[in-house]
């Protein structure tokens, strides 16, 4: 696609082979900088619009996950957990045998059985209920704590890359600050602040990975900052926020969808962790954590099966998850393509 003016095809052959002169046809050079530049961000625009069109439909998604899996078998097989356990968390009031508030003090400190799987823990209550409703508390705050930590970071370097000078200065130094702290130190503090509860869970989960995020997407807007179609964008008037969101974000997402899944498994661990030192979530609510926590020392000889379970299920998110987020770093990443 060219831009014309009055007959005028200018397009970056003409431009560049005509840097000698001072105007072309009377326009000046530098207009026709700018204009060369505005072509660059319509052709930028147009493959953004046909990229977005041509994503949705189902058989480009069947085509892209077949691509997948063949050239990333363990990361398709540990995107085929993730879904399962999706799958188990959204159907768990359907596939779970029992209740998992109910106590049977006849049931206590069963072994595994036909009736009870996985066992009874030491107020009679199914192990493996309470495992398939742990699954929804340990993807919620994973998903929703990672979500929102890659968003921020994810903004937060954008907009730290495009500004520059004092603020880029000022919020990496911020991020530098936050990053000396380990991700459990860190959360550990801001729980203890806010209190236990899910949202101050998530939120505690959520500082420490924004700083992780932002590094990594500043370094790839840094690049975009001195491209055409943003220098286009400034000429024509456009304000900060709509160059961030509109031309540079989007640009961005390979990198951000890299960190969101990276995040995930992490996040779960987090929040197991949390809730095993008794900063998490609370009791009857089922969690993967508290589950350990209440096998860890009084039942660690007499009933085994409730710190086995639990801690195969924490192991195998976090193993899943790790899996698919290397196995999509690869993927996305021109350099590492088969």
């Amino acid at each position: 696609m060219h831009t014309w003016i009055r007959g005028l095809n200018i397009n970056n052959e003409f431009v560049q082979g005509s840097r000698f002169k001072s105007s072309i046809y009377g326009i000046p050079f530098e207009i026709l900088n700018v204009l060369n530049g505005l072509n660059d961000l319509n052709r930028a625009s147009e493959g953004f619009s046909v990229g977005i069109m041509q994503f949705f439909p189902v058989r480009r998604w069947w085509n892209v996950s077949l691509r997948f899996a063949r050239q990333r078998p363990l990361g398709a097989f540990g995107a085929l957990i993730v879904i399962i356990m999706i799958f188990a968390a959204a159907l768990a009031s359907i596939a779970a045998p029992f209740d998992p508030l109910a106590t049977d003090y006849a049931a206590m400190l069963q072994a595994p059985s036909s009736v009870h799987w996985f066992g009874t823990d030491s107020y009679g209550r199914d192990v493996l209920t309470r495992i398939l409703y742990g699954a929804r508390t340990a993807l919620w705050i994973g998903f929703a704590s990672a979500f929102l930590g890659a968003t921020v970071g994810a903004m937060i370097g954008v907009g730290s890359a495009y500004f520059g000078g004092r603020i880029d200065l000022m919020l990496q130094r911020l991020m530098d600050l936050l990053l000396s702290f380990p991700l459990i130190i860190l959360a550990l503090v801001v729980v203890s602040v806010l209190g236990s509860g899910m949202s101050n869970v998530i939120l505690a989960i959520t500082i420490p990975m924004i700083p992780r995020c932002a590094l990594v997407v500043r370094s790839s807007a840094l690049a975009l900052r001195e491209m055409p179609f943003v220098e286009a964008a400034r000429a024509l008037g456009f304000g900060p926020i709509r160059i961030i969101v509109r031309h540079m974000l989007p640009n961005v997402l390979a990198p951000y969808l890299v960190m969101l899944t990276a995040f995930l498994g992490q996040a779960i661990l987090l929040e197991a962790s949390l809730s095993f030192l008794g900063l998490g979530v609370a009791e009857p609510q089922a969690a993967w954590g508290l589950m350990l926590r209440g096998a860890a020392v009084d039942f660690a000889e007499r009933a085994p099966w409730m710190a086995i379970y639990p801690g195969l299920a924490i192991s195998l998110a976090v193993f899943a998850f790790n899996l698919f987020g290397d196995s999509l770093r690869d993927a996305l990443d021109p350099k590492l393509r088969v």
